[in-house]
Formats: structure tokens, sequence, C-alpha cells
């Protein structure tokens, strides 16, 4: 009575289980282990020519995050004695970031894009931060702050490689052409090209 409405199947291969390699991968996205490699992003330049190349391309790629470093770190030292500073610097980072939403909002405005240039709006609005910050005496946090964070960037922006060159690294190892990023098609650019 207990199988009643029930049926039973017999296995019909008698294969045992203890047969299945458990060290193969069982599906094509997993890796072997032997894959595993460690990059590091971060090594110091052979020449001096070199570190300047890789601090502009670092300053050109990154800048807004070693902007918000900057602007962090001023804004925890105004916190404690600086709040009329600390609130026009939060204004001129409302401003900002206005401006900076409208340039994405309309790309093809020629008016954003093309007569008023990005960056002197942008050198203009720090200019006007610094001056404010400088007319509430927060000079000292200012200079403090550039005088702490400033060497830190540089630093970061010596040592930064990036990723991309091991993108490159890995698809020259499996034979794969990967263009160079900022090459001219052309070769007009090239001037090692006879």
């Amino acid at each position: 009575m207990a199988n009643f409405g029930t049926t039973q199947r017999i296995p019909t291969s008698s294969t045992p289980s203890s047969t299945v390699d458990t060290h193969e991968p069982k599906e094509p996205h997993e890796k072997m282990h032997s894959d595993f490699k460690i990059s590091c992003p971060f090594n110091i330049p052979l020449t001096a020519e070199a570190a300047s190349v890789r601090i502009i391309k670092n300053l050109v790629n990154l800048g807004l995050y070693y902007t918000l470093f900057v602007w962090i770190i001023l804004f925890i030292t105004l916190i404690p004695q600086r709040k009329v500073s600390l609130i026009l610097l939060v204004i001129m980072t409302y401003v900002t970031t206005l401006y900076l939403l409208l340039l994405r909002a309309y790309p093809n405005s020629v008016v954003l894009h093309r007569i008023i240039d990005k960056r002197f709006v942008l050198t203009l609005l720090a200019v006007a931060t610094a001056v404010q910050l400088i007319l509430t005496e927060a000079v000292i946090h200012l200079a403090v702050t550039l005088a702490c964070s400033i060497p830190l960037v540089l630093i970061h922006a010596v040592l930064w490689v990036g990723f991309e060159a091991f993108e490159i690294e890995d698809a020259s190892v499996t034979g794969e052409l990967v263009p160079l990023a900022g090459h001219d098609e052309s070769g007009a650019g090239n001037s090692d090209a006879v």
C-alpha cells in the first residue's frame, strides 16, 4: 500500500559515477586555475620623458577623479572651522555640476561646445572657488590641501599604467591584432613610418 499510485524506475546504465574526472572544467566558461595571473597596473617609468608622457595622459584620463580627490580633502578640512567657506564650496560644486550636465544634455549645441570653451569655463569656476576661499579666510586650508594632495596625485599619475597595457599584452599572446590607442590610421602622424 505504501507504493500505491507511484512507479519506480530502475536505472538502465550501470556506469559508476566515480569515473567522472572532477578536475576537468564542466562548462566552457570555467577556466583552469593555471590561467590565473596577477597583474599590477603600477610600475615605474624608465625615463623622465616616459614619466612626463604618462603624467599628461593620466591627468587627461583621470582628471575628474583627481579633482574629486582634492575636493573631498578640502571639504573635510573645511568642516570643523569654516562653515561659510564650506557653503560656498558646495554652491560652486553645484554650479560646475549643472554646467557639465548641460554639456552632456546638449551634445550638438554650437554655443556650449564651440563658442564657449569647456576648459575656459572650468578654469574660471576653479579660480572663482579659490577667490571665494581666499575672501572667507580659508586660504590656509586651501594651501594645506593643495600641498598635501597634489604630490599624491602626481605620484599616482607617474606610477599608473592602466589596464590597456595588459589588454594589449593578453591579445598579443593569443595572436590577435589590437589597435594602438591614439594611433593615427592615416599614418600622417607617425614619424617612424618610412
